[in-house]
């Protein structure tokens, strides 16, 4: 009988739409707002993941789903939070993961997604297993979110702002062929270049990616995305290294160049390329702005 009531209160929890943290949902359970705690990708179970969902009423089978990733202020809920007007004018449904200090701690293992032992200073003995980069969750929790939900999607599209669009663009770059429609890498402070040329994290040489057909990539619907007001080189956060300021001065300067560049080298190889440079006007380093012009853009 306690098990049970505990269960029938877990369920409560998530269908009245309250946050308090929850454990897995069994299937088919999830409506209106609220969270769940996802373990079901074995390799990282031992770290799991607050989910924050909106769906809103009327959602069905079909419905889209626009997963966003947060950046340093590690704020799932608030993003989410923020997307509700959005997606029910939209008719989507917004999925949050928020990856916790506790558990996915440092740049290392949120922006660099823990490819390396130290992604600033990788080595090919210090590679970790590719089970356990941070970006391998992201199709997971789109699998077991559909099976909490009832959604039937083949595919999300997927949003990352700043250390959040560190993670995405090299979600992309190492796994082209993950399960997401569209990519949004927004206002990254820095990105890994698809050039061979230049050594890892500023670039793919001696990274696993440099095995990946560009191809597979360049071929993706990706926008990248910025704030057109994000130009101050002092920004917070903002990275200046001698190959971070290769790519330019500002965050503005950094994805145009990012863009230019992949442009330049997809049309060297005659390769197709689906990406899209986007500068949102009046806005500047603001993730919920750029997240709620995404979906506007993408539905």
């Amino acid at each position: 009988m306690r098990v049970a009531f505990s269960f029938f209160l877990a369920t409560l929890l998530l269908v009245s739409g309250c946050d308090t943290p929850s454990t897995t949902p069994p299937a088919n359970i999830l409506t209106g707002t609220g969270n769940f705690t996802f373990t079901g990708y074995a390799p990282l179970a031992d770290k799991p993941i607050a989910c924050f969902y909106h769906i809103p009423v009327g959602s069905t089978a079909t419905t889209p789903v626009f997963m966003v990733v947060h950046g340093t202020g590690r704020d799932g809920k608030e993003m989410r939070d923020a997307l509700i007007s959005t997606a029910n004018q939209l008719k989507i449904i917004v999925l949050a993961p928020e990856f916790s200090e506790t558990h996915y701690p440092g740049s290392n293992i949120f922006n660099l997604a823990n490819i390396f032992v130290d992604g600033e200073n990788p080595s090919p003995q210090t590679l970790n297993p590719e089970s356990i980069w941070t970006f391998q969750v992201f199709d997971p929790i789109f699998a077991g979110f559909k099976a909490f939900s009832g959604n039937a999607s083949a595919q999300y599209d997927i949003f990352g702002h700043s250390a959040g669009a560190q993670l995405v663009h090299r979600f992309l770059q190492f796994t082209p062929n993950a399960k997401f429609n569209r990519l949004i890498t927004s206002a990254a402070g820095w990105y890994m270049m698809p050039d061979a040329t230049i050594p890892y994290p500023y670039g793919l040489k001696d990274s696993p990616a440099e095995a990946v057909n560009s191809a597979d990539y360049f071929a993706r619907k990706t926008y990248v995305m910025v704030g057109a007001l994000d130009t101050d080189p002092n920004s917070f956060n903002l990275r200046h290294t001698p190959e971070a300021d290769a790519q330019g001065n500002n965050r503005v300067e950094r994805a145009q160049h990012f863009y230019q560049e992949a442009f330049a080298i997809a049309g060297s190889k005659g390769q197709p390329f689906l990406w899209q440079y986007v500068a949102v006007p009046n806005v500047g380093h603001d993730g919920n702005a750029l997240a709620i012009a995404a979906a506007n853009m993408l539905y």
